[in-house]
């Protein structure tokens, strides 16, 4: 260990969050949460016995940074998020498939129940995560279990002693019905998915609403859900302190400094085309906040013109995303695309002040490929692009990487949705 890091370890607070291990490159190599920083980091350096596999690890790690946040539950979150964009090997090599969670929520059932699995199978349930950490989200859904109360088996129409502790919705009494379970159920899995302030502020919204209009029982009900939440005192979305923290999230600060922006990119939106040749044209539009996935921002699109023209297909989608004021303007727009696709649309951003980038996927664009992202050059009246060329280890190639992996995912799912109706026509 080099007198640095042992300087740096004797600052690890003593607080929740999540560290990163990286090795003499700056690779992060193992991504890892803790109720306890300074504990949990720390036990890595100790002269204790440990097994060959961590052994290993604790050999190669040359640096370490971590995340600050409210409680165990946000690193969770975060943990999860993290692990998705780093991909970091020592997190597959100690860790086995066993280890992942999913949280099931068969919304289409008459009355869904609550499960946790660890393979999720194409059977149109709702699934929640992957989480790296079972234990944790067992307990995180036992404490959301006060605030949204559901079942956790099949339901059969019995009384049951969670009906008396209040921990199922009561149905079988006749205290809620199908249908408000179901609404109570969508907040379950928008606080899982880590929409929570929004959700908050929603709640409180119709809390007031529902007593204005007289109805205090479902003021009060929706009281004890917003008064639940603001006690849980979680969040995903940094504070702007903590935002500003080089050690918050790396990527933004190199992004800002690559694209000479006037600060890192909070709100960062990326976008994908998938089509057959022209038919079930449609788009995705996925947004990820302080550098983490917002799922309850995600929008689809289905091209008015079905063409197999992606630039004219980016065009009509940015123009259709400019008309939405309701929705926050985004610091960064990222395409998958190059020149064309830019090109196509950098009129529309400019008027607007929004940078946007590509993402250039021709050539070699595999799993171990260099990133190439192409940035446009408003020097001159007439547009001209730049090239960086970005090693995939590298804290930038991760994040677009994310995005554009995520952007691909909920554009392709939808293309598949569309395409699955019109055979069923």
């Amino acid at each position: 260990m080099t007198d640095e890091l042992k300087a740096k370890l004797k600052t690890l607070p003593s607080s929740p969050g999540v560290y990163f291990h990286k090795n003499q490159s700056g690779e992060v190599i193992y991504v890892g949460k803790a109720a306890v920083l300074k504990n949990r980091v720390r036990q890595y350096f100790q002269n204790t016995e440990k097994d060959p596999k961590t052994a290993a690890l604790v050999a190669e790690i040359y640096d370490t940074d971590w995340i600050v946040v409210d409680t165990e539950m946000d690193a969770l979150f975060l943990e999860s998020e993290m692990i998705k964009r780093y991909k970091p090997k020592w997190n597959i090599l100690l860790r086995d498939d066993k280890t992942v969670s999913y949280v099931r929520i068969d919304m289409k059932s008459d009355v869904p129940y609550v499960s946790m699995t660890r393979q999720p199978q194409d059977d149109k349930a709702t699934y929640v995560g992957p989480f790296y950490a079972k234990n944790t989200i067992a307990t995180a859904l036992r404490i959301l279990r006060k605030v949204f109360p559901y079942y956790d088996k099949p339901y059969d129409g019995k009384k049951t002693l969670n009906t008396d502790l209040g921990l199922t919705p009561g149905i079988e009494i006749g205290k809620s019905t199908p249908a408000e379970y179901k609404k109570n159920l969508r907040k379950l899995i928008r606080y899982l998915e880590g929409n929570r302030q929004k959700l908050i502020s929603e709640i409180e919204k119709e809390m007031k609403k529902a007593s204005a209009l007289g109805e205090y029982e479902q003021a009060a009900e929706l009281r004890n859900q917003y008064f639940g939440l603001k006690g849980l005192r979680k969040k995903i979305v940094f504070s702007d302190k903590e935002f500003l923290d080089i050690s918050s999230d790396q990527a933004l600060i190199q992004l800002q400094k690559m694209l000479n922006l006037p600060e890192p990119p909070r709100r960062i939106e990326g976008y994908d085309i998938s089509h057959e040749q022209g038919t079930n044209v449609v788009a995705s539009m996925v947004v990820f906040v302080n550098g983490v996935s917002d799922r309850s921002e995600y929008r689809k699109f289905k091209l008015r013109h079905q063409k197999n023209d992606d630039t004219a297909n980016m065009r009509e989608i940015i123009e259709r995303r400019l008309k939405h004021q309701e929705w926050d303007l985004p610091d960064l727009i990222i395409l998958d695309g190059a020149e064309g696709q830019i090109s196509a649309v950098a009129d529309l951003l400019t008027d607007m002040n929004i940078p946007v980038i590509g993402r250039d996927k021709s050539g070699d664009h595999t799993k171990n490929a260099d990133v190439v992202i192409v940035i446009p050059d408003k020097a001159s009246n007439q547009l001209s692009f730049r090239h960086e060329v970005l090693p995939p280890s590298s804290h930038i190639a991760k994040l677009i990487a994310r995005i554009d992996e995520e952007a691909h995912r909920f554009a392709i799912t939808y293309h598949r949705l569309l395409k699955r109706k019109t055979m069923l026509k």
